[in-house]
């Protein structure tokens, strides 16, 4: 056979006398992705001039003067590892030492479960890849089953278990008239689910709604599942970052523990600890004993080799530096908290500024949510309306991150919802 190069302008291409793929055609069909809805609120806030511009669509904390915050914690447990570790590879489970002080703060720090050894848990990149692992071990050992998934959830949690493969269904969640959880829908829609159905549940702060079940509520979802014989998965991001209180934070997963399920459950430390990029977390999965969590541990650790080899080290050591010492972890605990009463203050300055302003709106919803987002319910016309007349940038849904929000911009921000609610 005999190859020749034929340029066509600046691209060559090869062929031969049978007719060979020519070497532009390889990629040919590739086409731009679509933006991320998030990301691109971002790269738009950047690219805009006015001094005025709010950004209150990304999902990362921010001090009272719009800044990224490092932990004093984290930078005292950086200065303790620098240069007194090396970085070899982590097994591919990742530090044994930070997936058990993972474990207490999710199970219990005297959990039985932990002390019965009934737990399978790897370290995974952060909360996305703790979701992403699981979803692949969901398809490999029940290939036909499907994910249900909230209305709406973090637009995410979509992409990972389509990509893992796995169908999915939708629950109802959240009430739009009430900006409230719509609970009677949701218990409908988990007595109607096939029995034995996957459930992906929010631990705590729902992203993208910031409304969350009661104490009481979360109390009858377990008894439905557990009548249903259906599986939990809870995705924890949040655990202390919402209350301030990590033990208050997993009371739901608590609650599933209490009435005897076998559950699955995504950490991260991105928010809490504010590892946003160091991609630390952790997956872990209740099983029966001992025996079946040694075998779902060794299915996971068969799952991560192909995916990644083994996790990352640093964010690791600062983990499980910081939750082994307990005057660190007492610092930590402090920061967290900080934090959430920070965001919690800035729910209580938005719905003041918009009340004193004779908004005939109800803005209670504003302080009834927890976490780091509001659902305000605006329209994506309004949304739109922010961004071209002042400069205020969020995700069409109308969430808004309350990281961005500061005492200097949240008299602005008001005023902005207000202009463009005010003839709703």
């Amino acid at each position: 056979m005999v190859f020749r190069a034929v340029m066509s302008g600046r691209v060559p291409r090869w062929s031969s006398d049978s007719g060979a793929r020519s070497m532009s055609s390889w990629w040919g069909s590739v086409k731009p992705a679509p933006k991320d809805p998030i990301l691109g609120v971002t790269e738009a806030f950047l690219a805009d001039s006015n001094p005025n511009k709010v950004n209150v669509g990304v999902g990362a904390y921010r001090d009272d003067n719009g800044k990224p915050v490092v932990l004093e914690c984290v930078r005292e447990a950086e200065r303790r590892i620098a240069g007194n570790l090396n970085m070899e590879y982590l097994p591919m489970g990742g530090s044994v030492k930070m997936v058990e002080e993972t474990l207490k703060l999710a199970y219990g720090e005297k959990s039985e479960f932990i002390r019965d050894k009934r737990i399978a848990a790897v370290q995974s990149l952060s909360g996305t890849g703790a979701c992403r692992l699981f979803a692949d071990f969901q398809k490999r050992f029940h290939p036909d089953s499907q994910i249900h998934i909230s209305v709406p959830t973090w637009a995410n949690h979509h992409n990972i278990w389509r990509d893992a493969q796995v169908s999915q269904r939708t629950f109802h969640y959240y009430h739009p008239e009430s900006r409230g959880l719509d609970f009677a829908a949701l218990m409908d829609d988990i007595k109607n689910a096939p029995n034995g159905s996957f459930f992906l549940l929010h631990a705590c702060a729902h992203n993208p709604t910031g409304v969350d079940p009661s104490e009481e509520q979360w109390r009858e979802i377990s008894h439905q599942f557990k009548a249903k014989g259906h599986f939990p998965f809870f995705d924890m991001a949040y655990q202390g970052f919402a209350s301030g209180d990590p033990e208050r934070d997993a009371k739901s997963i608590r609650i599933f523990l209490e009435d005897g399920h076998l559950i699955g459950i995504a950490q991260s430390y991105a928010k809490n600890m504010g590892l946003y990029g160091q991609r630390v977390g952790c997956l872990s999965v209740l099983c029966e004993d001992e025996k079946q969590a040694v075998a779902v541990k060794s299915q996971l650790q068969l799952l991560a080799r192909p995916m990644y080899s083994n996790p990352p080290v640093h964010g690791a050591l600062i983990v499980s530096t910081i939750l082994s010492d307990p005057a660190l972890k007492k610092l930590w605990l402090k920061e967290v908290k900080v934090m959430a009463d920070r965001i919690i203050g800035m729910r209580t300055a938005l719905r003041e500024n918009l009340e004193k302003m004779g908004s005939p709106l109800s803005w209670e919803h504003i302080t009834k949510q927890i976490g780091m987002f509001c659902y305000s319910g605006l329209a994506p016309e309004q949304v739109d309306r922010l961004t071209s007349e002042f400069h205020i940038y969020l995700t069409r849904n109308g969430r808004i991150s309350m990281a961005g929000v500061t005492t200097g911009n949240v008299g602005y921000l008001a005023n902005a919802i207000h202009e463009v609610t005010k003839s709703a």
